[in-house]
């Protein structure tokens, strides 16, 4: 699931607010590391609102949000609006039929074996990256 945010701020100094998730904000030095940021806060705030008793409520889509007088004003204001993944962490692994190119394949275990993963751990490590990386 993919929330719109706001972003703001200048060089050095960048925050992220999730209109969707009430108080879910993050920093960074800059807009991608803010954007990184706001994924784990964005886990983070969904756990601990299920675990008080309270929902997660799916994102409006950014032609309503952008209706929000809240969102109006910031984006009046100078801020960006971007997307980012809220990635839930179950801590139950999952097995994945994958067909890769086996040239790929082989880099891809060479790869984790430099780093000292297996496969899986160097997989989901690429898949963390694409998914909070904005281009």
């Amino acid at each position: 699931m993919r929330y719109t945010v706001l972003i703001d701020g200048e060089r050095g100094g960048y925050g992220v607010v999730v209109p969707d998730l009430a108080g879910c904000t993050a920093m960074g030095d800059t807009i991608e590391a803010a954007l990184a940021n706001v994924a784990a806060a964005m886990r983070d705030w969904a756990e601990v609102t299920e675990e008080a008793g309270g929902a997660v409520l799916a994102p409006r889509d950014p032609e309503t949000l952008r209706s929000d007088p809240e969102v109006r004003a910031a984006l009046a204001a100078g801020a960006l609006l971007a997307s980012a993944p809220l990635i839930r962490e179950t801590g139950r692994p999952a097995k994945a039929n994958l067909s890769l190119d086996s040239g790929i394949l082989a880099a891809i275990d060479e790869e984790a074996a430099r780093r000292k993963l297996t496969r899986s751990g160097f997989v989901e490590l690429m898949a963390r990256h694409m998914l909070t990386e904005h281009v």
